[in-house]
């Protein structure tokens, strides 16, 4: 039997008065996703466990049946796995993101969705700038980037910039909670401080100015930790060629510790002009070269939540049903093996908030041959009154892989 997980990041959603109170998933025409449900079973999955923010780490890592309790040391240390960047004993990683600061209020978690290219300017700036011995900048993908920082104490207080558009950004700085921890607040806000100045001077913002895009004129550091103590899926699940396909670093860092192949798309952007079809091939490719298991990650939808627009977020789940799924179950006739699929998100998005939930999430889960519930279609209401119920999401990939 081969496995393949379908995650739509963010793509759960809530009422839409706009819509007549239903969600983006229920307005969308989601034929293939509608037909899965049909074959298969339904249900809701809780998967940020009580206390835990609802971010994107914690979710795809309990999708993945990770007790992030014991396990999760923050986004920064996934995704420099994801770049190969190791992190030495004695040093913390954290997510670093470029945003955009307009009337001292973030504007937004992105910078505009700046470009890699321009990105990698500005941070290499930084490094020669502000970078040290203790201090290092390393580039990413678009707005997310990495820091590291040695002898630095992790318990800190950081506020994701994408749950606050529309706040004042001093109020939101980083704070120790812990006395040993105030030397590590004060060094990283006054790497923020220091940040602006060097980047509302920067060529590449001056550019973006004149042509009326938002400029990318400060960093925004959060999710500190340290290496992570994952155990590999094949020993926990006997996948012997797991792979994980994405746009984003922390997925790949996330599937680096599980012990998954990372397949890199030409054009997998993490927005709705992502190259859907690519990553479609890549995994059946993948499925027909030998894996037994596939975490394809999708971005788009929850990008479209973060920027509040509804029809956007609409669109992408229907780029979804049509140019990801759709491929995917008409290519399962064509394997060597039965293909198990499952589709969810892994957090809600919705567009009123702008940010992340914890509100459990709409599954399926389709085992050929098992008799499938009464579902059938594919939206967080119908799922509700799926045979799975609400599930918690260590149980989720135990039930997908029928350990």
């Amino acid at each position: 039997m081969k496995h393949i997980i379908i995650l739509g990041d963010g793509m759960a959603d809530e009422p839409v008065e706009s819509l007549g109170g239903l969600t983006p998933l229920e307005v969308a025409d989601t034929p293939s996703m509608d037909r899965l449900a049909g074959m298969g079973r339904s249900g809701l999955l809780a998967t940020v466990p009580p206390g835990f923010h609802p971010g994107s780490e914690i979710a795809n890592m309990g999708v993945l049946g990770y007790d992030v309790r014991t396990s999760f040391e923050g986004r920064g240390v996934l995704e420099a796995a994801s770049m190969g960047i190791n992190v030495p004993e004695g040093w913390m990683a954290m997510r670093c993101n470029l945003i955009c600061i307009a009337d001292g209020n973030i504007k937004n978690h992105s910078a505009g969705h700046i470009s890699t290219q321009e990105a990698t300017e500005l941070i290499d700036t930084l490094n020669r700038e502000l970078g040290s011995e203790s201090v290092k900048f390393y580039p990413g993908v678009s707005y997310r980037h990495l820091l590291l920082i040695r002898d630095a104490d992790k318990r800190i207080e950081c506020t994701p910039p994408h749950d606050v558009p529309g706040t004042p950004w001093q109020t939101v700085m980083i704070k120790a909670t812990h006395h040993d921890a105030t030397d590590t607040a004060a060094l990283i806000n006054d790497l923020i401080i220091k940040s602006q100045k060097i980047l509302a001077e920067h060529p590449v913002n001056l550019v973006r100015a004149r042509d009326g895009k938002d400029c990318a004129n400060s960093i925004w550091p959060w999710s500190p930790g340290y290496r992570p103590s994952m155990e590999p899926m094949s020993t926990r699940f006997g996948i012997k060629n797991g792979a994980v396909i994405s746009a984003v670093d922390l997925i790949f860092g996330i599937g680096v510790y599980a012990g998954l192949r990372p397949i890199h798309v030409e054009g997998a952007t993490g927005l709705a002009d992502t190259n859907y079809e690519g990553k479609a091939r890549a995994a059946i490719d993948a499925l027909r070269s030998g894996a037994d298991f596939v975490f394809l990650h999708i971005e788009a939808s929850d990008e479209a939540g973060h920027e509040g627009d509804i029809e956007l977020k609409k669109r992408t789940i229907e780029y979804l049903d049509r140019r990801i799924v759709a491929p995917i179950m008409e290519a399962a006739d064509t394997l060597d093996e039965p293909l198990s699929i499952a589709v969810l998100p892994d957090h809600p998005t919705p567009c009123r908030l702008r940010t992340h939930t914890s509100d459990a999430v709409p599954f399926i889960i389709y085992h050929p041959g098992e008799t499938p519930d009464s579902v059938t279609s594919y939206s967080e209401r119908a799922a509700a009154d799926g045979l799975y119920g609400l599930m918690k999401s260590t149980d989720f990939i135990e039930e997908f892989l029928k350990v």
